[in-house]
């Protein structure tokens, strides 16, 4: 890979991290001992980082240096084939699809979930803050949190705080399949 496409992916991924967190460059340069003028060159894109300031900047992001260089996340458009996209088998003869991610400047997933008669899947209860917003395609949705439910046919939607433990069921003797999206923020450095 050539590196002016690396510059220019760090320049990127610092930026959008340091604005996820909400940090200043002077924050930033006094948690990584980075100097600010480096940070803004970096941000820029005006030069390439060694190893060392890179390692530097990222555990003070609370990221990889990977995720520092990852060029993936540098275009306007990812196109994710249907051979990439990760299938979780649930059931004899549910599936849940995370069809694509991306961790910046926000952690969202785009899922397709099928799930057979009298399948359900008990989700945990996710970070503080993280919603959950899906449509019916097919079949009829029981959701639960907190113990009550909720009915969902084809068409309709829904969101709601999955901060809590939660449950999809198919209680009809159809197959549901409902496309959901989750947003989890992302924590922030400790500022102590």
């Amino acid at each position: 890979m050539d590196p002016e496409t690396i510059t220019a992916a760090v320049a990127n991924n610092v930026r959008a991290q340091r604005a996820h967190r909400q940090m200043t460059l002077d924050e930033l340069a006094a948690r990584s001992g980075v100097s600010r003028g480096m940070l803004v060159q970096v941000e820029q894109g005006r030069t390439n980082p060694s190893i060392s300031t890179l390692t530097r900047i990222a555990d003070a992001l609370g990221v990889t240096v990977a995720r520092m260089v990852e060029v993936s996340d540098t275009p306007v458009v990812r196109v994710v084939s249907g051979a990439d996209v990760v299938t979780f088998p649930h059931g004899k003869s549910s599936t849940a699809r995370l069809l694509v991610g991306t961790d910046a400047p926000a952690i969202l997933e785009l899922w397709d979930w099928r799930l057979a008669p009298g399948d359900h899947h008990d989700g945990d209860a996710h970070p503080p803050g993280t919603r959950e917003m899906l449509t019916v395609l097919e079949g009829r949705l029981t959701l639960s949190v907190y113990g009550k439910s909720h009915l969902a046919e084809a068409g309709d939607a829904v969101v709601f705080s999955a901060d809590r433990p939660h449950r999809y069921a198919n209680e009809g003797d159809t197959p549901l399949r409902f496309m959901m999206v989750v947003t989890e923020p992302r924590e922030t450095p400790d500022r102590s």
